[in-house]
C-alpha cells in the first residue's frame, strides 16, 4: 500500500468502446487525474486515453475531487475504487467534548472487506483515533498520476559558446 496526496480531478469521458463481442458501444467512463487546474486535467485525461480511443470522444465532466489523498494497492486483483469517509476523533481541551472531523479518501481494493483492510493498514500506523463513517464503491475506472518528466542526465556543457575552443 502507498498513499499519495495531491490535487485530484474526477473526469468523465464518452467514447465508442469495442466490446468483447466486437461490437462498438457508446460508453461514459469516469477517471481520476492528478492536475492543478481544469485545463491540465483535460489535457491529462486526453493524453492518457489517446491510447485506448480510436475515433471521436467527448469529455463530459471535470470536477475537483472531494478527496485529497488516495490509497493505492500493489495487488493485481485490486481493480475497484472505493470512496471512504473517515471521522477523526479528537478531544476539545476546554470543553472535554469529543470532536469529529470528516475526511474523504479514495481506496483501491478488490472488495469492500479489502478496502477496510487497506484503510486499517494505512491508518494503523498513525496515533489518530478514527471510525469509518461510510465506504462505498465508485464507478471510477482508473486513476492517472502525474509523473514529472525526468531531466536529461547527460553531461551538459555549461561553457558559453564564445569561450569554447574551435575544433
Amino acid at each position: 500500500m502507498r498513499s499519495r496526496t495531491s490535487s485530484w480531478f474526477e473526469t468523465k469521458i464518452r467514447y465508442r468502446k469495442t466490446m468483447e463481442d466486437g461490437m462498438e458501444k457508446p460508453v461514459t467512463e469516469q477517471y481520476v487525474v492528478d492536475a492543478l487546474s481544469f485545463s491540465e486535467a483535460e489535457t491529462a485525461i486526453t493524453e492518457e486515453m489517446a491510447v485506448y480511443i480510436s475515433g471521436e470522444y467527448k469529455i463530459t465532466d471535470i470536477k475537483p475531487a472531494a478527496y485529497g489523498e488516495i490509497f493505492f494497492s500493489d495487488a493485481d486483483k485490486d481493480d475497484r475504487w472505493f470512496k471512504a469517509k473517515l471521522q477523526f476523533i479528537t478531544l476539545d481541551e476546554k470543553t472535554q467534548k469529543e470532536k469529529r472531523s470528516t475526511t474523504t479518501y479514495l481506496v483501491q481494493a478488490g472488495s469492500l472487506q479489502g478496502a477496510v483492510k487497506h484503510i486499517e493498514e494505512v491508518m494503523g500506523g498513525t496515533m489518530i483515533d478514527y471510525v469509518i463513517a461510510s465506504l462505498q464503491e465508485t464507478q471510477i475506472m482508473d486513476v492517472y498520476e502525474h509523473h514529472a518528466q525526468k531531466r536529461n542526465t547527460e553531461e551538459r556543457n555549461d561553457v558559453p559558446e564564445y569561450e569554447q575552443k574551435a575544433e
